[in-house]
């Protein structure tokens, strides 16, 4: 069976490249070594080498915790404030816990 090759809008893939980019640069600013920046986030060489690169397949947690580690901006200068993650969180409590497709067509043509 043939693997599915997953594809990336252009957006996507400018975001990760540029999250990757400010990822290297603040480890190299900071002058650690890959193998001292991996150690410290609890990852292997070769994952942090993967998230350097732009890898999309790179787990989105370890990314964000190696942007938080190493200073670079994520959700604007100040991050994610508990106020707004709050705000976000009551926004979803009103809304539908599942969205589901109607089994028919509703007939609204009177």
């Amino acid at each position: 069976m043939a693997k599915h090759i997953r594809t990336y809008s252009r957006e996507t893939e400018r975001a990760i490249a540029y999250l990757a980019a400010q990822v290297r640069i603040a480890r190299k600013e900071r002058r650690f070594t890959e193998a001292e920046m991996a150690k410290r986030v609890g990852i292997s060489r070769s994952t942090l080498q993967a998230i350097e690169a732009g890898n999309p397949r790179a787990e989105i947690g370890l990314v964000l915790e190696l942007a938080v580690l190493l200073g670079v901006p994520v959700f604007g200068d100040e991050g994610v404030s508990p106020r707004e993650l709050g705000r976000l969180r009551d926004t979803l409590a009103l809304l539908p816990k599942s969205i589901r497709k109607t089994r028919k067509d509703v007939d609204d043509d009177f």
